[in-house]
């Protein structure tokens, strides 16, 4: 200790400007001369020798380090720092229109008049939010004539979007399935691991990308699934698979679902892109239908950032499908246990407007004019790139895997530093596992957006 306090003084003292014939400036709480008495240290040997203590203000946070930077977001970050006309930013996946600008649907502006017109106040939700918005968005995922919801076996409770609601999920498992895995395909959207990492929640991964055809590797899927122990959690992408667009087809989906079932495996849906996929909310919702209509327990982590573009109201929902009405009012109490000391209760303003718009049958077919658009929008974006590329590549390569993928994103297939040639030659700002999202691309950029891709392909190992 004595040590320590004569280092830390001597340090400071060397650190001072000397003024006033060499005399230190003393000024504030910094540090203080005094007079010590003999062996006041144990290593101080002679009386009336001068020491400085130093008062040294040390942040009791000096342990903790600094985080790296987030992976998809950080790629924003880096575009608003290019000066480039040309820069294009296809790391974050949020629509864009053909000016390649944010786009707020003009249904949720009525929705958000009504609400102005109605003189809504700013109550605290239950801790399972909104009564009207977990009806709707239960609905909304199953049909509302779907068995499950009439015999009052789903839990519904309303999370913080899509990333919230998985979380919830994670903490259900954590809790009262300890030791169960969860299975996760490979790749997968960047932010599941950290939630299951968080939450405590041990998993690994299954096949999924074959980089040989860029298409899904289907037998690996399934000899994994297989391999899992019993009772294993396994995570999949409702419709519009991220960040591959690779979307198993309806016939390899009841394979999944046979597997799973054997297993006595429990399915656990991300469904972020229901109706903005393929612009058709019940075709987009198909795979989680299949698996109820099994019989199959499932929790589903719902998301109305993309498909009403919601994306800072942090609207979203966890769904259990149980067997049993008793079991899903069990589980219901559980989720809101868990909510209670995280975040209390969710946000109103997002609900209201997803219930306003799915129950008003005006509203709702307006919607879903409007996903059509985009996601149309989206399908012209995707095939103009594919004819650019296809007409300037002459190599021979196959580049079709653009057509067969779905959703808001594609997967190139190019590696890292091809990727980083994609950012630094062409200043095309993506995630460096070479995903682009197609929703900030524009048709006007096609061209350009091909001549970097066909460059960092051939010219980039």
């Amino acid at each position: 200790m004595a040590s320590s306090l004569l280092s830390i003084a001597s340090h400071t003292l060397s650190s001072l400007s000397l003024q006033n014939n060499g005399k230190p400036k003393v000024g504030g709480n910094n540090f203080r001369i005094k007079k010590e008495a003999p062996n006041t240290f144990s290593n101080a040997r002679s009386s009336g020798r001068i020491s400085m203590v130093a008062a040294v203000n040390v942040s009791r946070f000096e342990g903790i380090p600094m985080a790296p930077p987030d992976p998809i977001l950080g790629v924003s970050e880096a575009f608003r720092a290019d000066t480039s006309d040309a820069k294009l930013n296809l790391g974050v996946g949020a629509y864009r229109t053909e000016e390649l600008q944010p786009y707020v649907l003009k249904v949720v502006n009525k929705a958000e008049n009504l609400m102005l017109e109605r003189g809504e106040n700013k109550e605290y939700l239950a801790i399972e939010g909104l009564a009207a918005f977990n009806k709707a968005t239960a609905e909304l995922l199953l049909g509302a004539d779907n068995p499950a919801i009439k015999q009052q076996r789903v839990a519904t409770v309303q999370g913080l979007s899509g990333t919230g609601s998985l979380r919830l999920g994670a903490a259900l498992i954590e809790r009262y399935f300890p030791g169960a895995k969860v299975l996760i395909s490979a790749p997968t959207w960047g932010n599941h691991k950290n939630i299951f990492n968080d939450a405590k929640v041990p998993w690994s991964e299954y096949r999924y990308y074959d980089p040989k055809t860029v298409g899904l590797d289907f037998e690996g899927m399934i000899e994994d699934i297989k391999a899992a122990p019993e009772g294993t959690f396994v995570l999949l992408h409702g419709c519009a698979h991220n960040p591959t667009g690779i979307d198993p087809t309806p016939e390899q989906w009841e394979k999944i679902a046979d597997v799973i079932q054997e297993k006595n495996h429990i399915p656990f849906f991300d469904v972020a892109y229901q109706g903005f996929a393929s612009g058709s909310l019940d075709e987009d919702a198909a795979s989680v239908r299949l698996f109820v209509s099994r019989g199959l327990e499932v929790l589903v982590a719902q998301s109305y950032s993309k498909n009403l573009g919601l994306y800072a109201e942090r609207i979203g929902a966890i769904n259990v499908i149980s067997s049993s009405p008793e079991s899903a009012a069990r589980v219901k109490s559980q989720l809101k246990r868990i909510a209670r000391p995280m975040y209390s209760n969710p946000p109103v303003h997002g609900a209201r407007i997803v219930a306003d718009i799915v129950g008003n049958p005006a509203l709702f077919n307006e919607w879903k004019v409007e996903m059509e658009m985009m996601a149309g929008r989206i399908k012209n974006v995707r095939q103009q790139l594919y004819d650019s590329i296809s007409s300037k590549d002459k190599s021979g390569k196959d580049w079709s895997f653009i057509l067969k993928q779905i959703g808001m994103f594609s997967y190139t297939g190019l590696n890292k530093n091809q990727s980083d040639n994609m950012t630094n030659k062409w200043h095309v700002y993506m995630t460096k596992d070479g995903r682009i999202s197609l929703a900030g691309l524009s048709l006007a950029k096609c061209e350009y957006l091909a001549d970097a891709i066909i460059d960092s392909f051939h010219y980039v190992s």
